[in-house]
């Protein structure tokens, strides 16, 4: 088995989202865009954060859930509020704890890269409680808030 591909189907809208998707996540390229004899997309292959995905418009029915998100581990707060932003701006929805919506109904989560790290709280108990109690308040995540939490701040 060479990879699995994440293949997303929308409704009409496949190659606009993964063209957004592509502008607004670094290493991220749209590859090829298969048309029907009319000429109106039917799969599109792209590239994000390295990785393979295929978007696919196959018409109404199917709607997307947070039950399947996308997580974009994010290296600093500056990267956090762009993507987070970019997403918004788009027509995206926020939700709670670093989760939202795309203009699309596909679901995202905009996490520090150390997110696993951040929220074990180098196995404190009452660090990790504090980082989760902070967490749970938040929409976007903001990663100086929780650190400071951890820290008892």
């Amino acid at each position: 088995m060479r990879q699995i591909v994440p293949f997303i189907w929308f409704d009409g809208q496949a190659e606009e989202a993964a063209t957004f998707y592509t502008s607004v996540i670094p290493d991220s390229s749209v590859q090829n865009v298969q048309r029907l004899p009319d000429g109106t997309t039917m799969v599109v292959e792209f590239v994000l954060g390295g990785k393979p995905y295929r978007a696919m418009n196959a018409g109404p029915g199917h709607p997307h859930s947070d039950a399947i998100s996308f997580q974009i581990d994010v290296d600093d707060q500056d990267e956090l509020d762009r993507i987070w932003d970019a997403f918004l701006d788009a027509g995206g929805t926020p939700s709670m704890c670093g989760w939202l919506t795309d203009a699309w109904g596909v679901s995202w989560q905009v996490t520090p890269a150390n997110w696993g790290e951040l929220m074990s709280a180098g196995g404190d108990p009452e660090g990790r409680a504090r980082a989760f109690d902070a967490m749970m308040r938040m929409v976007k995540l903001d990663i100086p808030t929780l650190e400071a939490a951890i820290r008892g701040e």
